[in-house]
């Protein structure tokens, strides 16, 4: 293989460990495993998520649900995206859960289960502030009789977090709280027991106990990466640095062309990068298609190794160029890694999204499905 990803066991099984400690056994502990696990293979991760212990998994689409159901995992499984009308009888068909919060769905899916007479579980989005997906507090009680049915068991209520997360303050996560909460005791005081009331992510799980509820939904803190450098900070005094979430993404490729350049040489496409000096160049197989961001061009670097080899030139959509002048014995298919350690050096997922200006999820979850995604010890 070229280019793959190693997805490392120990560290996701930590991870889940980590998690439970902290919500207590009684809880539903629920995964997301969405957008391909975060970039580290949806069915890879999810079936080392239910053997280290996670009670749900969660997953955007009909689509990411079915490979799970098909891969042989059968553990619960909320889907929180949007379910096109068309594809709701796969929800009875698979068993799935289903977040609604839209009159027409609602009352499709009522349709359907009275027709199939067959239960399902639904849960109902609370729109406390986000302004994504959700019924506002004024509309719920109406919204509930539209989905009412034999059939149709309203076992949750969720919401989520607008800015939990990547802030010091919490005052506007709090006055969503409150608001939540008002809204699932209207809920109760007509008559809906409602077994699973869940709003917390990664960041609430971790700093907010109070936000547990019956259920937690954690999110990017099971691949061991931090929502926020702030979330981070804030868990390292709460936790005297003894949380332990480990990353569990390492991508690797290798040399394809070792070249000597001369002094005044220009590298890749539009000649953005000059040599000063005589250099050894090196090709590596990857490219923006694999999620290796164009940012990164005359930016970013890799480990070769254990030695920072920086990127020259754009970043092509198959490969990359590196400077290799400074690392000695370097020879043709020896490993790179991309995003991972190598000896004492690393490059991590929130490190390269500060050099192409965003967010570790976002780093992860662009690297291709197509890459392979190989399970390590």
């Amino acid at each position: 293989m070229r280019t793959s990803i190693e997805i490392n066991r120990s560290a996701l099984t930590n991870n889940i460990k980590v998690f439970r400690k902290l919500v207590g056994k009684k809880r539903v502990l629920s995964v997301a495993v969405k957008a391909n696990s975060y970039g580290h293979g949806l069915v890879e991760a999810s079936g080392i998520f239910v053997k280290a212990g996670a009670d749900w998994l969660i997953v955007d689409s009909v689509e990411e649900g079915i490979e799970l159901r098909e891969a042989g995992i059968d553990v619960p499984i909320l889907i929180v995206g949007y379910v096109p009308l068309k594809q709701l009888g796969k929800l009875f068909d698979y068993d799935f859960r289903a977040v609604v919060y839209n009159k027409q769905t609602a009352k499709k899916l009522s349709t359907l289960a009275n027709s199939r007479r067959k239960k399902i579980g639904v849960h109902v989005k609370i729109e406390t502030g986000t302004t994504r997906q959700g019924v506002t507090p004024k509309e719920i009680i109406p919204f509930i009789k539209t989905i009412k049915s034999d059939y149709i068991d309203i076992e949750g209520a969720l919401t989520h977090f607008a800015n939990i997360e990547d802030v010091l303050e919490h005052d506007f996560a709090d006055k969503q709280l409150d608001i939540f909460k008002s809204t699932v005791e209207l809920l109760k005081a007509h008559k809906l027991p409602l077994k699973y009331v869940h709003c917390a992510n990664s960041g609430a799980a971790i700093l907010f106990p109070k936000t547990h509820f019956n259920m937690v939904r954690v999110g990017i803190g099971a691949y061991g990466m931090w929502p926020s450098q702030e979330t981070k900070l804030t868990a390292m005094r709460m936790h005297r640095n003894q949380l332990g979430l480990q990353p569990a993404m390492t991508v690797k490729s290798m040399i394809a062309q070792i070249k000597d350049v001369p002094a005044g040489s220009y590298v890749g496409y539009g000649c953005t990068y000059k040599t000063t000096k005589k250099s050894k160049i090196a090709i590596v197989p990857i490219g923006y298609f694999d999620g290796y961001d164009r940012k990164l061009s005359n930016t970013g670097y890799v480990l070769i190794h254990g030695k920072r080899a920086p990127v020259r030139g754009r970043v092509c959509m198959n490969m990359i160029m590196v400077d290799i002048s400074d690392i000695s014995n370097v020879r043709l298919e020896d490993p790179v890694v991309i995003m991972g350690k190598q000896k004492s050096e690393s490059i991590t997922a929130e490190q390269l999204g500060e050099w192409i200006g965003t967010i570790n999820y976002e780093v992860t979850t662009r690297f291709r499905e197509g890459l392979p995604r190989v399970i390590k010890k």
